[in-house]
């Protein structure tokens, strides 16, 4: 009977001593996933004010006023436009009828 007594003892001993490891990995674990959710929400707020703020840097009047200070380009207008006749194409067309 004693040694039934030592080896159930034993089998108790060990099975609390998992039972202490497998509670205290689960609070890590816990906590761990707890900290990746923080991390998770705080990349999605970031994420969506980032593609505010892209959305409002890509507004036509914007991207407009950048090109004429930063860029210094202007509309194109008829004083500003110069048309590239092809001498060779011009000349190739008239020989030919339709």
């Amino acid at each position: 009977m004693s040694r039934l007594n030592l080896v159930l003892l034993l089998a108790l001993l060990a099975s609390s001593v998992y039972l202490v490891r497998v509670s205290y990995e689960t609070r890590r674990l816990f906590a761990e996933l707890d900290r990746a959710q923080g991390q998770e929400r705080q990349l999605v707020s970031e994420f969506e004010r980032l593609k505010a703020e892209r959305q409002a840097q890509a507004t036509p009047l914007r991207v407009e006023k950048t090109a004429r200070d930063k860029l210094a380009m202007r509309s194109a207008t008829p004083a500003v436009t110069q048309y590239v006749v092809d001498a060779h194409a011009a000349s190739g067309a008239e020989g030919r009828l339709p």
